[in-house]
């Protein structure tokens, strides 16, 4: 069973950095990994994917400020962000698939929610301006 564990949340002032790590275990590592926000009222976003062939995946929103990255020795997946704004303020979640070894990288494919099939509990961010 996968299970995914996020940390790092918190709150920084705009214009601020957080780096978001999410503790895996159970997963193969063979399909698409991702980060999603979530603010009340609006529908979960997927920001930032990978997919197993390393191909990266970035939401326009954050394209350019936030990074995904995997050390797989490590079981960990990271989301550094910079230059963080009011409006990235949201609950942020780890996602997997089951794993899809023989599936190509896709955008929709690794960054919507219909895709994943584990998630974290998520962790709350917060940037005040």
């Amino acid at each position: 069973q996968v299970q995914l564990v996020e940390s790092g949340g918190g709150s920084v002032q705009s214009g601020g950095s957080l780096r978001l790590s999410c503790s895996v275990s159970g997963y193969s590592y063979n399909g698409c990994m991702a980060w999603f926000r979530e603010v009340p009222g609006k529908e979960r976003e997927g920001i930032a994917a990978i997919h197993r062939d390393g191909t990266l995946f970035y939401a326009d929103s954050v394209k350019g400020r936030f990074t995904i990255s995997l050390e797989i020795y490590r079981d960990s997946l990271f989301l550094q962000m910079n230059n963080l704004h009011p409006n990235d303020t949201a609950t942020y979640y780890c996602a997997t698939d089951r794993g899809a070894p023989y599936a190509p990288p896709r955008r929709l494919r690794c960054t919507s929610e219909s895709g994943m099939n584990y998630w974290g509990k998520g962790t709350q961010v917060t940037i005040s301006s």
